[in-house]
């Protein structure tokens, strides 16, 4: 409603008196959403991975929203995390794996991605102070790539981790200069560390700029090193034996069938005490989140904070006989918790919309008040969603896609299984290999719950699941599904396989938009998606 000079001379005094009243509340209420992201490492939520986390449960998803359907488009630490920073999906921030040549935190990426990823925009564009504690990217501090003296742009407060998760005997680069920390409990665990760096941030930054703080714990990733007072706690839990756990992955790509079955006694031991200590580390996270809502609360801060709680990938423990890892296209790989607290969000919402971690940046670019059209960013924003609001057009599907590691020599220890596959445990089953290279589509419509992935190797393998009828993707139906949806899925792939901002959004097959013209399945395209290697690197 617009104001005459008049009007806007006799308000003035009363806007002067409020301020002079209450100047912090004034200031408060004037001022964008601060924004919070907690992202953990290696969280899955198929598997009861929130279990522990009874207090993160009570004050961000009873008082917010939780996403049941909440995806990575690749299941791997350094891809994810570049997806959540750029918006983008592998395929157009172009990091494909955690090594340096696989442009985890390379020169190319500090070059082409990082002046454009949603921090730098917050603090360049929309005035917002920004600190950053935690896991980076798992290359981030490596000698060729600048050491801990580079600062990524768009951080106003930098501690981040070198290189990969730990607990303990760590180095931080402290806005660009190197501090080592020991072993000694009180000063030195990592998770404690980044709760007491946060704390400290909030109690000294400056109180007339909103801020983003990203906090990025370790756990629970590997060495599962627990807080000294959790090592006996969860002592009689174990993995879930549920449907996939410990069978053959009949009908899979060779990788997945390679894995003896049943399990070794020793592997089943490992995984169940990897596990367990999983949990014993993500209670240390839930006394993060606890002593960092308690800070907002105390500073008059909570009610104008987005809370985010998420993970950068998912995580098996047995299924299909794969003992420990990530890597994998199936749900307990690629699904992630997914809580939000915040201003205008009704407290207790269960969502089953299908996000994925590309629409962080976007969301929150949106609640800063930036203009979304002026990114290149895959994603969409979370916001309307986080409001409620009615009629919401919303994706169908979304792109997975990862690219294989392996060594171009024999695996010493595993000889029988030639070149090209890596990360083997003692009885030569190996988690991943230079061809466990795939795209999917992965599907959520009113009639559809469907993955479909092609990998790239030469048995051009397909594996499709109808997760309705099949939740733990157990049988490949990729040779009795009706031949039209298998052509429709294949042209989907290719679509998102060269997508890009608005082109990512279109329609998927089952909405009622969608177009297909079966003529584009034999254009210069063929019947395969493009290969991963040369749209890569």
């Amino acid at each position: 409603l617009a104001m005459s000079p008049a009007a806007l001379l006799r308000a003035l005094p009363l806007v002067v008196l409020v301020l002079l009243l209450s100047p912090a509340r004034a200031v408060q209420q004037l001022r964008r959403p601060n924004v919070v992201l907690i992202l953990t490492d290696d969280q899955d939520v198929c598997l009861g991975g929130m279990t522990p986390l009874k207090k993160t449960n009570a004050l961000i998803a009873q008082m917010g929203i939780t996403f049941v359907n909440a995806y990575v488009p690749s299941a791997l630490c350094c891809p994810s995390r570049a997806s959540i920073l750029t918006g983008k999906y592998p395929h157009n921030h172009h990091v494909v794996n955690n090594t340096l040549e696989g442009n985890c935190s390379s020169k190319l990426w500090q070059k082409i991605q990082e002046p454009y990823t949603f921090p730098a925009l917050l603090k360049a564009m929309c005035g917002y102070q920004t600190f950053f504690a935690g896991k980076y990217l798992n290359e981030y501090g490596a000698e060729d790539a600048g050491g801990v003296g580079h600062v990524p742009p768009g951080w106003s407060f930098w501690y981040a981790l070198e290189k990969n998760s730990k607990y303990y005997n760590y180095t931080l680069s402290v806005n660009g200069k190197a501090r080592r920390h020991g072993e000694n409990y009180s000063v030195d665990y990592l998770t404690d560390v980044l709760a007491n760096m946060s704390l400290d941030f909030l109690e000294y930054k400056s109180n007339f700029e909103p801020f983003f703080m990203m906090i990025a714990t370790p756990a629970p990733h590997s060495p599962w090193t627990p807080a000294p007072q959790y090592t006996k706690s969860f002592q009689n839990v174990s993995a879930p034996r549920n449907s996939n756990f410990n069978i053959h992955g009949k009908n899979k790509h060779w990788l997945i069938r390679q894995a003896k079955t049943p399990m070794s006694n020793s592997s089943i031991q490992f995984l169940d005490d990897a596990y367990r200590k999983r949990w014993q580390t993500l209670l240390s996270v839930d006394d993060l989140v606890e002593k960092l809502v308690k800070k907002l609360e105390v500073n008059g801060e909570l009610d104008n904070t987005y809370i985010f709680y998420t993970s950068d990938n998912g995580f098996h423990t047995g299924q299909f006989s794969l003992p420990i890892d990530k890597r994998q296209l199936y749900e307990f790989d690629i699904k992630v918790p997914l809580l939000v607290r915040g201003p205008g969000i009704k407290p207790n919402q269960t969502n089953k919309m299908l996000v994925a971690n590309i629409d962080l940046g976007p969301t929150i670019l949106d609640i800063a008040g930036y203009d979304l059209n002026k990114t290149q960013m895959d994603g969409m924003s979370l916001l309307p969603l986080l409001r409620g609001d009615k009629n919401v057009t919303w994706r169908s599907d979304f792109l997975v896609e990862y690219q294989g590691e392996g060594y171009n020599g024999t695996d010493p220890t595993c000889p029988g299984l030639g070149p090209g596959v890596t990360h083997c445990f003692p009885d030569c089953v190996c988690e991943d290999s230079y061809n466990n290279t795939y795209a999917c589509v992965r599907t959520l419509s009113a009639s559809w719950d469907l993955q479909y992935c092609e990998f790239d190797d030469r048995e051009v393998f397909v594996e499709v699941y109808n997760l309705t009828a099949d939740p733990h993707q157990i049988n490949n139906i990729a040779k009795t599904i009706d031949q039209e949806i298998l052509e429709k899925m294949n042209y989907r792939l290719m679509m998102l396989q060269s997508c890009s901002g608005a082109t990512c959004r279109t329609p998927g097959v089952f909405d009622p938009g969608y177009r297909f013209d079966p003529r584009l399945m034999f254009s210069n395209h063929g019947l395969r998606a493009r290969r991963f290697s040369a749209q890569f690197l």
